[in-house]
């Protein structure tokens, strides 16, 4: 599937229906996002960001962990209903920071030092867009969800990650089962101006 940037920009969506059918080898989504974590720009190429891929018994087991931290702090009924179907797909992309890095670079630069906390986000978002498209353009749906700090120290625990690791996102992936609804847009001169 060879889209221009346009096109894969316009058609990624949130996907929520999710399946487990195989699009690609799990290698090859792998080395898909590999290759996003090795290109994807850092300030003073710190290379902060931190990726860890789940699949088969390791990706349930993340999307049990939220359920059972959520259920302690949202009654059943009003549980959503979406956060079921996210373990019904092929995988998950847990996106962290590494604090210890961040805290070095504000050392060795104090100058930028209240800067490197907020570049270091600004990486992962990138980097969480650049995953998200490029599953896109592979005809691999996914979200993006928040379950953190909620989650954090299960989620360390449960698949020994080191303590300055700073989880930022979950993106569940899998096959479309449903496409995405259509997208509604503000009116473009609300939100850009150009001068010149």
């Amino acid at each position: 599937m060879n889209k221009d940037l346009s096109s894969l920009y316009a058609e990624r969506r949130s996907v929520y229906s999710l399946g487990n059918r195989q699009i690609l080898p799990e290698t090859e989504i792998s080395g898909i996002i590999a290759d996003a974590l090795k290109f994807c720009p850092s300030a003073f190429n710190s290379q902060s960001a931190r990726v860890v891929i789940l699949y088969g018994d390791y990706y349930r087991k993340l999307w049990d962990i939220v359920l059972t931290e959520l259920s302690k702090v949202v009654p059943e009924d009003k549980m959503p209903a979406k956060i079921k179907t996210f373990s019904a797909g092929l995988g998950t992309v847990l996106f962290f920071e590494d604090a210890s890095t961040v805290e070095s670079l504000q050392k060795k630069f104090p100058l930028y030092a209240e800067n490197f906390p907020k570049w270091s986000l600004e990486s992962n978002g990138m980097l969480q867009y650049m995953i998200w498209l490029a599953l896109s353009e592979k005809n691999i749906g996914a979200s993006l969800q928040h379950y953190n700090p909620l989650i954090d120290d299960e989620v360390k625990l449960a698949f020994d990650l080191p303590g300055h690791w700073q989880l930022l996102a979950q993106m569940p992936f899998g096959s479309i089962e449903r496409p995405a609804d259509e997208k509604s847009f503000l009116p473009m001169d609300e939100r850009l101006k150009i001068f010149g």
